[in-house]
């Protein structure tokens, strides 16, 4: 198999990676926010049941924020690998332009890594934000019902 073979599987398939999962950071935040949005928290009785339907999701976009970079950096470790190998199988001469410009083109895939990452981290925490501030409003519905009867 052809290096340029490679190297657009490394390319396209981490960046593929890193933009699926940028949709489902942004599709189950949408999920979330709609979802936030029409509970009613006087159908709950048990505040673990309510802590368990708010908290759906959200485990996933904290995975995915903790762990995009560190798909970035594989594709960049790998693009870096293959520019080595490139440099290594050149027997003429070495064209400093071409090395620089394969090496800078390996740091996409960390930058895309962090484009992913910083986004779903600021979701994860304004979500966990919403699930507390639901959860304190419930524990006051609560008090008042206790105190109404």
């Amino acid at each position: 198999m052809p290096i340029e073979q490679i190297k657009n599987i490394v390319d396209y398939g981490i960046i593929g990676l890193l933009a699926f999962l940028s949709f489902v950071t942004f599709m189950f935040t949408i999920e979330r926010l709609l979802y936030f949005r029409s509970i009613k928290l006087e159908a709950y009785t048990h505040k673990n049941v309510l802590e368990l339907d708010l908290s759906k999701h959200l485990p996933t976009i904290a995975s995915i924020g903790s762990n995009a970079p560190y798909i970035g950096l594989l594709g960049t470790v790998l693009a870096i690998i293959l520019t080595f190998y490139i440099i290594g199988d050149q027997q003429d001469t070495i064209n400093p332009s071409e090395i620089m410009k394969h090496l800078a083109l390996a740091l996409k895939a960390t930058a895309a890594g962090l484009i992913v990452a910083i986004p779903a981290t600021v979701f994860y925490n304004a979500l966990m934000t919403k699930v507390d501030i639901l959860l304190t409003q419930w524990e006051i519905l609560q008090d008042e019902a206790r105190r109404s009867v």
